[in-house]
């Protein structure tokens, strides 16, 4: 009798790669019967390297191409760090399992082993997010910001040829890529709140195919899903992705679950924070809710300034 099969979609990054992979012998352990394949599409957002993603349509361009190869049914499935997912799913697809979570927090990897806080006067850092700079202007505005996009390892090498003094990078992907040792801080969230779904790992997957829904629905981990489904609806109501200053947390214990959000202007000047307590059935509501209260707060200003007036927000 032949195997069952299950295809993973993924893009080409070494970490990527390494998500799509962990997610294969997941399954394995669980259905051993199973054969699973991995399929590497490249992206838009894979294609072009040399423009700010805030400049091109967002983090949305690392999904898109993996989506349409699943409604075209190549793939049965695709794995995505959910920072990099849109509000949006196309119909028909739906975000069937999200992982435990790793470390969610921004890492700085220093050239000469300094934290943020002994970084000289003037110190240049590189970062590709619109978040990241805003919230470090906020809080060393005297820093040199300098752009940079690319994989872990393409950005460790421009620091080093470039003599940054510093990078920051998420936690997670230096985790999972065994380079820990790089990390010189884990920086506070009090100073660099993370992005919406940092650390997490999704499973994409067609929403009405139940061979493949079973198949998963083991990987999924209920308190990451509750805390990143809170973290998706604060930063839907914003209709923010990576063209907006915008961090997203939420964390749970003794089921309370508590969503903090932050919106920045670009030069860091104006910030606006809040958060929302609740029970974790709540979640959506209460990212909702949150981020209602943020843009009565005078958020609004800044998102209409990056992105033009909305009658949804």
């Amino acid at each position: 009798m032949p195997k069952d099969k299950l295809t993973i979609g993924t893009r080409g990054s070494p970490l990527a790669l390494w998500q799509a992979h962990w997610v294969q012998s997941l399954l394995l352990e669980r259905h051993p019967e199973l054969e699973v394949d991995i399929r590497v599409i490249k992206t838009s957002g894979d294609k072009i390297q040399d423009v700010p993603l805030s400049k091109i349509g967002g983090k949305g361009l690392f999904v898109k191409e993996i989506e349409e190869a699943m409604l075209r049914k190549e793939v049965d499935i695709a794995v995505h760090s959910m920072k990099d997912v849109p509000m949006d799913l196309p119909f028909g697809l739906n975000i069937a399992v999200i992982t435990e979570r790793e470390s969610p927090f921004d890492a700085l990897v220093s050239r000469k082993g300094l934290t943020l806080a002994e970084i000289p006067q003037g110190g240049k850092i590189g970062t590709g997010s619109l978040r990241r700079m805003s919230q470090l202007k906020h809080y060393r505005p005297d820093l040199n910001l300098v752009p940079m996009r690319g994989n872990v390892g393409t950005r460790l090498e421009k620091m080093e040829r470039e003599e940054l003094d510093g990078i920051i990078l998420a936690a997670a992907g230096l985790n999972r890529m065994g380079l820990q040792d790089r990390i010189t801080e884990i920086i506070d969230p009090e100073i660099l709140l993370p992005a919406m779904g940092q650390g997490a790992v999704g499973i994409e997957a067609r929403s009405y195919d139940h061979r493949v829904q079973e198949l998963i629905v083991d990987l999924d981990h209920e308190e990451t899903h509750f805390t990143v489904e809170a973290e998706r609806a604060f930063v839907g109501v914003l209709e923010g992705g990576c063209q907006v200053p915008i961090g997203a947390y939420a964390t749970l214990d003794d089921e309370i679950l508590t969503v903090r959000g932050r919106v920045a202007s670009l030069d860091g000047k104006t910030m606006y924070k809040w958060d929302r307590q609740g029970p974790p059935t709540d979640a959506k509501k209460l990212g909702y809710n949150l981020g209602k209260d943020i843009l009565k707060m005078g958020a609004d200003k800044i998102l209409d300034e990056l992105l033009g007036p909305s009658d949804n927000r």
